[in-house]
């Protein structure tokens, strides 16, 4: 059903909320009886959105179902871990392989270090690695080795960024951030970022950086900035860090291998795990040997579930058989097709709006000005955004409410065009409302 244009904002925001509360009452029901056991209602905060989110039933492909057994094309992923789509045949055989034989075998296990080894082959800067549960697991042990092997105590983060759950600077430091002495800097401003490691560089035991902002709007980093993030912190012994929790998907050999930069230690998650719980954390030896418990004063590392069976054996498949370099080259150039597509719309349209990012992840802006770093988003209007995802909901197509957009291996021209469809559908029929 087209969609039918408003004059004010406000107003048509609320239409779309409450169009979208009557046509989810399974959704309201769930949600209502899910805020009782679990605080909040959700599991993860970022799913959460006004009235109540969608909950799910089922997915397959690049589908998936909601309460109401309404069937969208799924351009969320996941938050960029599901690039598998969902039920993929070779996860549903390789995990029924593996719970033939057992999944807490209480030590070492042979599917472990052919994971471990197909990792480091994939990304060279993975020296040797250690394996975690989550991208925030793998964020806090790359800051905890830093901080022991520098014997400093200061991290370096940017303004705007996400490393995790309790690294989350997306509007300064939360409350419930990991308790370091944190130095934060503006992103992709190389000279003021510069002068804070001069000001801190005694203190300062690593730079955590995203070589592209992820959840605060896919926001590529400029290479010089890199680059001379990569040089300062050579020069003054400081710990490079790239988060490539979400970036590692932009490359065959993680979105390091376009840019060509080799941090110090480098973290990875989401997909990696084949769709199960996975972080890891790794880079140069003469770092990762301090884990290594047969040496003087060695690193403890631990976690009962890091080497789990079911993700050593689904990540390896996923890397081996699914996402391998060929499809991680294909699926990156299909997303750099439809992020023209849709910027082609907006110009079309006459309409300040563009799409940002890199390869197979992009976001909305609601403005014509540079996006160069997480403040500028937070300079739009952004009931623009919260329109627009109602709006895609109702066109059967999900993706965060920030905003952002990933594509899954599953999806084909028809999803592609879809989406571009209804791009093209909402910027048509909401003119009025995007043109200041």
């Amino acid at each position: 059903m087209a969609m039918q244009p408003n004059v004010d904002l406000d107003a048509a925001l609320k239409e779309a909320a409450d169009k979208y509360a009557t046509a989810n009452p399974g959704s309201r029901a769930y949600h209502e009886a899910a805020s009782k056991p679990i605080a909040g209602g959700v599991g993860r905060s970022s799913l959460y959105f006004r009235p109540f989110p969608l909950a799910f039933s089922r997915g397959e492909g690049a589908y998936i179902w909601d309460m109401d057994d309404h069937r969208y094309a799924d351009f969320m992923g996941d938050y960029t871990a599901g690039i598998f789509g969902h039920n993929h045949p070779i996860t549903r055989r390789t995990i029924t392989e593996t719970l033939d034989n057992g999944i807490a075998l209480n030590g070492p296990h042979k599917h472990e270090a052919p994971f471990a080894e197909a990792l480091c082959r994939r990304f060279p800067a993975f020296e040797q690695i250690r394996f975690a549960n989550s991208g925030t697991e793998a964020n806090i042990w790359a800051l905890s080795l830093a901080r022991a092997v520098t014997g400093r105590t200061h991290v370096m983060a940017f303004e705007g960024c996400y490393h995790g759950g309790v690294l989350n600077f997306e509007h300064g430091p939360a409350p419930v951030n990991y308790p370091v002495p944190w130095v934060l800097a503006p992103y992709n401003d190389l000279d003021g970022t510069l002068a804070l490691i001069d000001k801190h560089e005694n203190d300062l035991a690593a730079v955590f950086v995203e070589p592209m902002v992820g959840a605060g709007g896919c926001i590529p980093a400029e290479r010089e900035f890199l680059r001379g993030l990569r040089d300062a912190t050579q020069e003054k012994g400081i710990v490079f860090v790239f988060d490539e929790v979400m970036t590692s998907r932009l490359g065959p050999n993680g979105y390091q291998g376009e840019v060509g930069i080799t941090p110090d230690l480098t973290t990875v998650s989401k997909y990696l795990g084949g769709g199960l719980t996975f972080g890891a954390f790794g880079g140069r030896t003469d770092l990762m040997r301090h884990y290594d418990q047969t040496g003087e004063k060695p690193l403890p590392q631990a976690g009962t579930f890091n080497n789990n069976v079911l993700t050593m054996t689904a990540g390896l498949a996923a890397l081996e058989e699914i996402y391998t370099e060929d499809a991680a080259r294909d699926l990156n150039a299909r997303g750099d097709d439809l992020r023209r597509r849709l910027n082609a719309l907006a110009s079309k349209h006459g309409l300040p709006v563009q799409f940002t990012g890199v390869g197979s992840m992009l976001n909305i802006h609601f403005t014509a000005e540079p996006i160069r770093a997480p403040e500028d988003v937070l300079k739009t209007d952004l009931r623009k955004r919260d329109l627009f995802h109602f709006d895609m909901m109702d066109q059967d197509h999900f993706l965060a409410r920030t905003g952002m957009i990933t594509l899954s291996l599953p999806m084909t021209e028809t999803e592609i065009a879809g989406i571009a469809a209804a791009v093209d559908e909402f910027l048509a029929s909401r003119k009025s409302l995007l043109t200041g």
